[in-house]
């Protein structure tokens, strides 16, 4: 993708010069956590960020994909939290009480509940529930992966690849912060009858009764999911989520060293998020925001819109420079139909990309006479070749 750097550097001066003014500030906070990311919900803003797009073993952290996919199958109607599923000896063997990991206790041939199973592996990340319902679904481990790679590329997941529902060690599995916080958001937003299953504080299967892991949940205020991990190979990680006067904050951290880590630098990060920033609003839904020329059409460029609101959280009491930018590849071909997204709208504050949001043409632009296309390729051709240079000394700065 090119940025028409020539094209948005006017209209977008008035906003970076405005928000130089704005309470912001480059990224101040620290965390031990060799991998974090924080997220605003409302905004969809990164409030913090540490090697957030590195892949990384996840552990029992790779549950909250596997409880995306099974939340989906029951959305769409294809599964039913009563349904029953017959537990397997292979699910008892890898992923019960026999292997020394974490688990719900099942044994061959019980038919727990769909409910039972999900409470299962988000209350106390049982391993067994979580093969149990891979199976039931898909047939095996290795199918049900398959389910959990398509929805990631559905959600547009980069630095992700799953190989099994569990998060146990296996070859090529590793995932990113950032995955994960999308992967929350999802589930947050998809399935607010389903989310609250992560916040239950215990969970008992016959006569084990398990605490939930996750140690937010009734030590921060707010706290109501999601997930803990820990493996030799990413150490100790937690995906978490909270809300607290209508702000809902999502953290992901891993390669802490021991749980106890893990629990203080969640709390720190969510802390700090909640008292340290304030709303800031860019642009009302709707709003033409940018410009972007068209190729071949009846009309030279076409408007582009947010279909929300568009805002950012920024820091109190500090005042530092955000970056936007639109970026499209340039120029969109005609015809184009209103409501097709062709852009993105993002914003840096410091070495943080702090939005990076849709933008969408505002109307449709139908295919122009053969005069007008004509015109546009000479156009083309003498701008075409300068544009790509452009980009290219762009991006070497970037570099």
């Amino acid at each position: 993708m090119t940025s028409r750097i020539a094209h948005i550097v006017a209209p977008l001066a008035s906003l970076a010069l405005a928000l130089a003014f704005a309470p912001a500030r480059a990224q101040s906070f620290q965390s031990a956590a060799p991998q974090a990311i924080l997220y605003d919900v409302n905004t969809r803003s990164v409030l913090f960020e540490k090697d957030a797009d590195k892949p990384t073993p996840p552990a029992s952290l790779a549950k909250v994909m596997t409880a995306a996919v099974v939340f989906e199958e029951i959305e769409k109607g294809r599964l039913k939290l009563d349904d029953e599923m017959v537990v397997s000896a292979y699910a008892w063997r890898k992923g019960g009480a026999v292997s020394g990991n974490a688990a719900m206790f099942l044994t061959p041939r019980q038919r727990p509940k769909v409910s039972e199973l999900i409470s299962g592996m988000v209350v106390v990340s049982g391993n067994d529930a979580a093969i149990t319902l891979a199976e039931g679904i898909a047939g095996s481990e290795e199918n049900f992966a398959k389910l959990m790679n398509q929805r990631a590329k559905e959600l547009g997941l980069k630095n992700s690849v799953f190989v099994n529902p569990t998060g146990l060690p296996e070859a090529g599995q590793a995932v990113s912060m950032r995955d994960l916080v999308l992967i929350s958001d999802h589930i947050i937003r998809a399935y607010p009858q389903l989310y609250p299953l992560f916040s239950q504080k215990e969970f008992t299967w016959g006569k084990t009764r398990q605490a939930n892991r996750n140690p937010l949940l009734g030590a921060e205020a707010g706290a109501d999911g999601l997930q803990t991990g820990n493996s030799n190979e990413g150490g100790y990680g937690l995906v978490g989520s909270a809300s607290v006067n209508g702000q809902r904050l999502i953290l992901a951290v891993n390669g802490l060293k021991s749980a106890a880590d893990r629990a203080v630098e969640a709390r720190k990060l969510l802390d700090w998020g909640f008292r340290s920033f304030e709303p800031f609003r860019l642009f009302r839904a709707g709003a033409v925001i940018e410009e972007a020329k068209v190729f071949g059409g009846a009309k030279s460029s076409v408007g582009l819109v947010a279909k929300e609101d568009v805002g950012t959280l920024v820091p109190r009491g500090d005042a530092a420079k955000m970056v936007a930018s639109v970026s499209y590849r340039a120029p969109l071909l005609a015809p184009i139909k209103a409501g097709t997204e062709v852009a993105r709208l993002r914003m840096r504050r410091g070495d943080i990309q702090a939005l990076d949001v849709p933008l969408y043409a505002a109307e449709d632009v139908e295919r122009g006479s053969l005069t007008q296309r004509a015109a546009d390729g000479a156009f083309e051709l003498v701008t075409g070749s300068l544009r790509r240079a452009v980009a290219k000394l762009f991006q070497r700065g970037q570099t």
